[in-house]
């Protein structure tokens, strides 16, 4: 019988919570297990092992992360919109990094995955950042590539410490904002 509590979004929010804590790598059903005071198997009564819980913490991260872009940009155009998409990412990276590595690290299944759904919208969100700019229809993708590139690059990069240099990183995120907002501005086709 199941524990009274647990059922599989309960289990997945600990492990999702634990993860952020402790890193996505050492997670596993045992150290999650001990943190809702159960033995190990009787996890499985709610998930079908760590590949399963994993899958689970990415569709919840993916689905935090479409939230609160979309959010942070509701309203928002052009230079305002990408700052929202900058700043709530590198927020949501430092907050909620395994929930972030899951969501980026985990593919779906298929069209059908929950995953798939959620990415689907956390990707519209981003391209939101990109309305009001004079791309050409067969520009958009690219743009959208280049938006997420650039600013998961970022975001990841300053959480793992990788800016060492004494420049100011807000600063830099000012710049590098200004540099998008500049180019997507000027790259409409003829």
């Amino acid at each position: 019988m199941p524990r009274a509590g647990l059922d599989p979004a309960a289990v997945t929010e600990a492990a999702a919570t634990l993860a952020d804590e402790i890193g996505l790598a050492q997670l596993s059903m045992s150290v999650v297990a001990g943190r809702l005071g159960v033995k190990a198997p009787s996890l499985y009564k709610h998930v079908d092992g760590l590949a399963d819980l994993t899958h689970r913490i990415a569709v919840l991260g993916a689905t935090e992360l479409g939230d609160a872009l979309r959010e942070a940009m509701q309203g928002r155009a052009g230079r305002d919109a990408l700052d929202a998409a900058l700043r709530t990412l590198r927020r949501f990276v430092r907050e909620r990094p395994a929930r972030y590595a899951a969501a980026v690290g985990v593919r779906p299944d298929g069209a059908d995955d929950p995953l798939s759904v959620a990415l689907d919208r956390a990707l519209s969100s981003f391209g939101a950042a990109l309305h009001g700019y004079p791309l050409a229809p067969d520009d958009r993708v690219h743009a959208l590539r280049v938006l997420r590139s650039v600013v998961h690059g970022f975001a990841t990069t300053e959480a793992a410490g990788g800016f060492r240099m004494g420049t100011d990183v807000e600063a830099s995120a000012a710049w590098l904002v200004e540099f998008l907002d500049r180019g997507f501005r000027t790259t409409a086709r003829d």
